[in-house]
């Protein structure tokens, strides 16, 4: 290399890092993760200083510190290459034939939608109502997916799970609207959508198993506490008995704090008699959907699938996974934006709505693998969550405490004991203790 194009390199990269750790600390923390981030600000600056400091070092050192470098990226890619190729796979597909002996399903999202739309044309997919957050220009917000269509789901378990939608294109059986009273009215992501399983086995149908009452649930992958609440005021039906709000704290503190910057939803917030009235709009919910899954369907598969992947390598995060178990738990990553004032305006209104309406609310707080894992036990949010549930005087399901804390291995309760939504048994297991609470608390 010439003179200086190792120094000019050098510069490019380090400048590269030092913006990158600016971007995440500041923009999409917005600095509540600053001590974390100060690590990789001292890092960049130390990069920058060695960059300027190799302009004036002679040539042979520029050499052998390229090599350096070149060499420790080489082992880090390739660690992260052998564990991108490890045997997870094979793990999960020995397993499952063991205890169901069926084999697993590798197909892709677009792969088993193809094959099942030679038989069935009415199978579709799930469009998350988070993909219209961005969007600050609509006048539109569809909050479920498309109705009466088979829609497939996810895969964690061995299986892709699939459910044939209601008339709003949520996961119900259709009759649930025609009843006069419900028992427990649930409000959620994923997890109340019942990812990975079928039913009979999601928190909405064991629910209306044990207590034999009509049960509904408008959950939707992706959503966050804004879009739960816009969710309750468009679709909350006549005679609800319980309302159960399921918080997951692996994502719904950053969820919300995005909700908050698109100024359609806020609408929500800022007067409390603004409605889509989405009930009589089910034809055009249908029509954006299919708009989306006929012209962005392989783009969809692929930011689930391969972009996130490659995104994942890039960073390194099965090295980086690694190493963050050894550090002090007050040094590792962040993996949760930190609650902020709009969390208890919402609650407090979900409350108001609630009481207005005669029914009584109860807060699910749901925890992530990587609690267990040991990957992320100072969880910040946790204590603050419950602080605002008990301000606002809201009974607390606490599922960490009632359900995880109490088994030998919580892990069990995961797919494959591997980072997910709950298995079988830990969908059961939740649903359970949330009845007898709510049984309970009437007494």
């Amino acid at each position: 290399m010439k003179k200086n194009q190792i120094p000019i390199l050098y510069l490019s990269i380090s400048l590269t890092i030092f913006i990158y750790v600016v971007y995440k600390s500041e923009f999409i923390w917005s600095g509540d993760r600053r001590y974390y981030y100060f690590t990789y600000y001292l890092i960049s600056f130390f990069l920058l200083i060695f960059s300027f400091f190799c302009f004036f070092i002679n040539q042979k050192v520029k050499t052998y510190s390229l090599i350096l470098i070149v060499s420790t990226f080489f082992a880090f890619y390739s660690f992260e290459t052998f564990q991108a190729l490890s045997l997870d796979n094979y793990y999960k597909s020995k397993i499952y034939k063991k205890d169901t002996g069926k084999k697993y399903d590798h197909r892709s999202l677009l792969e088993i939608l193809d094959d099942l739309k030679k038989k069935d044309e009415n199978v579709t997919i799930r469009v998350f109502p988070k993909l219209w957050v961005k969007n600050s220009l609509i006048d539109f917000f569809p909050l479920s997916g498309k109705s009466f269509s088979k829609t497939i789901n996810c895969n964690e378990n061995g299986y892709f799970s699939i459910f044939e939608s209601d008339r709003y294109g949520f996961n119900n059986l259709d009759n649930v609207w025609d009843q006069n009273n419900t028992k427990y009215f649930l409000l959620g992501d994923s997890f109340v959508q019942g990812c990975c399983v079928d039913r009979p086995n999601d928190f909405s149908s064991t629910l209306a198993m044990l207590s034999k009452k009509n049960v509904i649930n408008v959950g939707y992958a992706g959503n966050g506490p804004l879009l739960e609440y816009a969710s309750l005021k468009e679709y909350y039906p006549q005679n609800v008995e319980n309302i159960l709000w399921f918080y997951y704290e692996g994502n719904d503190a950053k969820d919300l704090h995005s909700e908050f910057s698109n100024k359609f939803l806020k609408k929500y917030i800022d007067d409390n008699n603004f409605s889509q009235n989405l009930k009589q709009k089910q034809n055009i919910v249908d029509e954006e959907i299919l708009k989306i899954i006929n012209y962005k369907k392989q783009q969809l598969v692929l930011n689930n699938n391969f972009k996130k992947k490659a995104y994942q390598f890039i960073k390194l995060t099965n090295l980086r996974s690694m190493m963050n178990s050894f550090l002090p738990e007050k040094n590792r990553p962040p993996t949760q934006k930190l609650i902020g004032p709009e969390f208890k305006k919402v609650m407090k209104l979900v409350k108001e709505f609630s009481k207005t309406n005669g029914s009584d609310l109860y807060f699910v707080y749901l925890p992530t693998f990587k609690r267990y894992k040991k990957i992320d036990n100072n969880n910040k949010n946790y204590s603050k969550v419950k602080s605002v549930i008990n301000d606002l005087d809201i009974p607390l399901i606490d599922i960490h405490e009632l359900v995880f804390k109490k088994e030998t291995n919580p892990l069990s309760l995961f797919p494959f004991q591997k980072e997910g939504h709950y298995n079988v048994e830990g969908y059961s297991k939740i649903a359970n203790v949330i009845h007898e609470f709510v049984q309970n608390s009437k007494k």
